[in-house]
């Protein structure tokens, strides 16, 4: 057999080949965690954000911008103002006034924020869908994407595009109650569990009460026991005093 090393050194070709080739795979693997981890660590300096018809809608992407707590320049597609002016026109009567209000909060914003808010023309097909047309524009602006649609979240953090939810946001501002503490609750229906019954906190965070099972339409005191993170919110468990 052919060795490329004499003497006590008895390496064959075959065998230097395998070690070169391990050598390779393993510094390719450290430059793709180091590109990885460089990513992870890079801050979002984006200071735009782009509406789509569900944070118009809700309305409160208004409260929060005369808060002072966005101050980004907003970004209202003009395909998402046509769709509101179709949906504003439809028989739906629900829609129609959702639809009417959403153009409501665009003309607030303007008022609010004269110099920070752009109504965008752009390129993009106009076949494509809006919720499509909506991520590639927060791509080509370099911004983020506020919405409360489920579905267009999971696609924009796809497309590695940040998401503000106005939803996760007001459930991170309802205040935190320690065990122990002592609340009122009405209670408007029975729980799961045998002998619960559930009520619900000014900020709607529910509670489960054990032993309030038979005070439906009550107003009871309960001791709170421990709070659950779910993701549909937060939950809070406690006992009837």
């Amino acid at each position: 057999m052919f060795n490329i090393f004499d003497g006590t050194q008895h390496f064959s070709f075959f065998n230097f080949w395998l070690l070169l080739s391990a050598l390779l795979l393993q510094l390719v693997t450290l430059r793709y965690l180091l590109r990885l981890k460089s990513k992870k660590n890079t801050p979002m300096t984006s200071n735009r954000v782009v509406l789509d018809s569900c944070a118009l809608i809700d309305g409160r992407i208004l409260s929060i911008a005369e808060t002072g707590f966005l101050a980004h320049t907003i970004i209202v597609p003009q395909r998402v103002l046509h769709e509101l002016q179709l949906l504003a026109d439809t028989a739906d009567h629900y829609k129609r006034s959702r639809a009417r209000f959403g153009l409501d909060i665009v003309k607030d914003l303007q008022k609010a924020l004269p110099n920070r808010v752009i109504i965008l023309e752009d390129s993009l097909p106009e076949a494509m869908p809006t919720d499509t047309a909506i991520t590639e524009i927060a791509l080509q602006q370099n911004a983020v994407l506020c919405t409360i649609d489920y579905n267009l979240n999971k696609v924009a953090t796809i497309k590695k595009v940040t998401v503000l939810n106005v939803n996760e946001l007001a459930h991170a501002l309802r205040p935190a109650h320690l065990p122990g503490e002592t609340v009122k609750i009405k209670i408007v229906q029975k729980g799961e569990v045998r002998g619960q019954g559930v009520g619900y906190l000014e900020e709607g965070t529910m509670v489960v009460v054990d032993g309030a099972a038979n005070s439906i339409g009550k107003i009871v005191d309960a001791s709170i026991s421990r709070m659950l993170q779910t993701e549909a919110g937060r939950m809070v468990f406690a006992k009837k005093l």
